[in-house]
């Protein structure tokens, strides 16, 4: 059964802890897809996806390794380096570790 337009808008009331990002990412792109459907333009949909996903997950992970990029990486599963790109893309900020 697929959902409806006022399902989707129903996942933020529920408890995040038991939604998965899988339906809360499912639930926005049915709306800016829909939108999209009524004469609203989409652009770029899947480059505006991966950032608004992956700019928070990088920084919060940065945060909880308190800025340390190699565990950082480590917990993301990807090269340092590559982690280093992306924050450079993002132009992220990191703040140093207290224990500096």
């Amino acid at each position: 059964m697929k959902p409806s337009h006022s399902q989707s808008n129903n996942l933020f009331v529920a408890n995040l802890n038991q939604v998965s990002l899988e339906k809360l990412v499912r639930s926005k792109l049915e709306i800016i897809l829909k939108q999209h459907e009524e004469g609203g333009r989409v652009k770029n949909l899947y480059d505006q996806v991966l950032e608004q996903v992956e700019r928070p997950m990088i920084e919060l992970a940065l945060n909880l390794q308190a800025g340390n990029q190699i565990k950082t990486a480590e917990l993301l599963g990807i090269n340092r380096n590559t982690l280093r790109k992306k924050i450079s893309n993002y132009k992220i900020k990191i703040r140093a570790s207290k224990n500096q």
